[in-house]
């Protein structure tokens, strides 16, 4: 059945109101919403004709989506905000070009991160400076531009810590924005992000970036972090402001967090920034022997089980918003049968970011690069598993982190401009 949801795009977890329901697990989502009713559009479903032969909607059909899954039809990519069944295009330049710019200012920043590491016991003023230098330089270029696209990033030689920081200070400072925060707001939120897990430097290696769970005695140690990194900016020289988002990056709204389990009221929104992107990153890149989600897995899993962890009406439908429905690094079938990994993806048009196709991906010379936001370009069919594709087509996806940067999107109509 083609059913049509009566609330906004933001209080379901499916990407578009309208979409063919092809599995039990739709049906139990759609109970869970509470819905008194659900519109039912006959002309667009298969259940009456696969009736009349005797057989029923088979999962995978074309034209399914599942929940989290994009629906096939244009007309349903309109619903979820592609008004003109076409994007403006996001790659300005040459998917190389804009990739290089984006690495250099993330090496740029974990290799701060790395120095302050290094000397913050010895020099905490002068590493005070560094942070503050390359976050301001951050936030300056990010408010200065009117649109962005988020990349992910390939061939990044910064340590695993070092990723980590600089990808919660990228996600934290562009949820920032997209919350509405001023500049010096954004200063503070950008520091805290960059330094969160900074009082790991005192734990052993196997306790502050531990592959396996641990023992309830290790336990308690790693959650000793939180009091290390506040610590450690404090004899930096960092505000009220910058301390409070750090104390409270692993504080839940609902009172499971730590190191005080701290409930929303209590929480700062600098603070619940950090919790909700700092639990994003380490869903797709994770701790303590978790399994690892896809981006895509890991926005669902945020929206559909976890949600009374975060401020879900604000906070967290901002973050989904932002993201799109298919965040950088997704795997993604076309509606045309090919498999591409999602490169860039920009919040107002979360249905068609740029892929990479991944027929080549394993090989000397990896797949192209298609900007879906073109007309002429199919959409995306469904989102996919890494275990549902050929081990050779993924090549090394499995040993990937997910690093992510910002660029500034420039409208053609101004290019056009900038050119006569």
């Amino acid at each position: 059945m083609f059913v049509q949801l009566d609330i906004g795009w933001m209080n379901h977890p499916f990407p578009s109101s309208s979409f063919r329901i092809s599995s039990a697990q739709q049906i139990e989502v759609l109970r869970e919403l509470d819905l008194q009713r659900v519109r039912y559009v006959p002309s667009k479903s298969v259940l009456l004709a696969a009736a009349a032969d005797g057989r029923g909607p088979e999962e995978g059909e074309p034209g399914a989506a599942a929940a989290g899954e994009a629906p096939a039809d244009a007309d349903e990519r309109v619903d979820a905000g592609d008004p003109q069944g076409g994007a403006e295009p996001l790659l300005d330049d040459t998917y190389e070009a804009l990739q290089e710019r984006c690495r250099e200012r993330y090496e740029q920043a974990a290799s701060t991160y790395a120095a302050v590491s290094s000397s913050v016991d010895e020099a905490p003023v002068q590493a005070r400076e560094g942070v503050e230098a390359l976050v301001r330089q951050d936030v300056t270029d990010l408010l200065a531009a009117e649109n962005y696209a988020v990349h992910l990033l390939t061939q990044v030689t910064a340590q695993q810590p070092a990723q980590h920081a600089v990808n919660v200070m990228v996600l934290a400072l562009l949820l920032g924005r997209t919350l509405g925060l001023g500049m010096q707001e954004l200063q503070h939120l950008g520091a805290a992000a960059l330094l969160h897990d900074l009082g790991k430097i005192h734990l052993p290696m196997h306790i502050g970036e531990p592959g396996a769970a641990l023992p309830p005695p290790d336990r308690r140690r790693y959650e000793e972090h939180v009091l290390h990194s506040v610590a450690l900016a404090q004899r930096m020289g960092f505000g009220g402001e910058v301390l409070l988002a750090i104390g409270q990056h692993h504080e839940m709204a609902d009172g499971s967090g730590f190191p005080r389990h701290l409930e929303a009221s209590q929480l700062g929104r600098h603070g619940q920034i950090l919790a909700l992107v700092n639990r994003y990153d380490r869903l797709c890149s994770p701790l303590h022997g978790e399994a690892a989600h896809t981006p895509h897995e890991a926005l669902a899993r945020l929206f559909a089980q976890e949600r009374t962890r975060f401020d879900a009406t604000v906070t967290l439908g901002a973050f989904i918003r932002m993201m799109g429905v298919y965040p950088p690094g997704s795997l993604v079938q076309l509606d045309d049968g090919r498999y591409a990994r999602v490169v860039a993806s920009s919040s107002q048009y979360p249905l068609r970011p740029c892929v990479r196709l991944l027929d080549g991906e394993a090989l000397a010379h990896p797949g192209q690069v298609i900007d879906l936001g073109r007309r002429d370009e199919p959409g995306i069919r469904r989102s996919v598993r890494p275990e549902a594709l050929p081990e050779e087509m993924l090549g090394d996806f499995g040993q990937r982190r997910h690093c992510y940067f910002f660029e500034r999107v420039v409208p053609a109509s101004t290019k056009k401009d900038d050119a006569s």
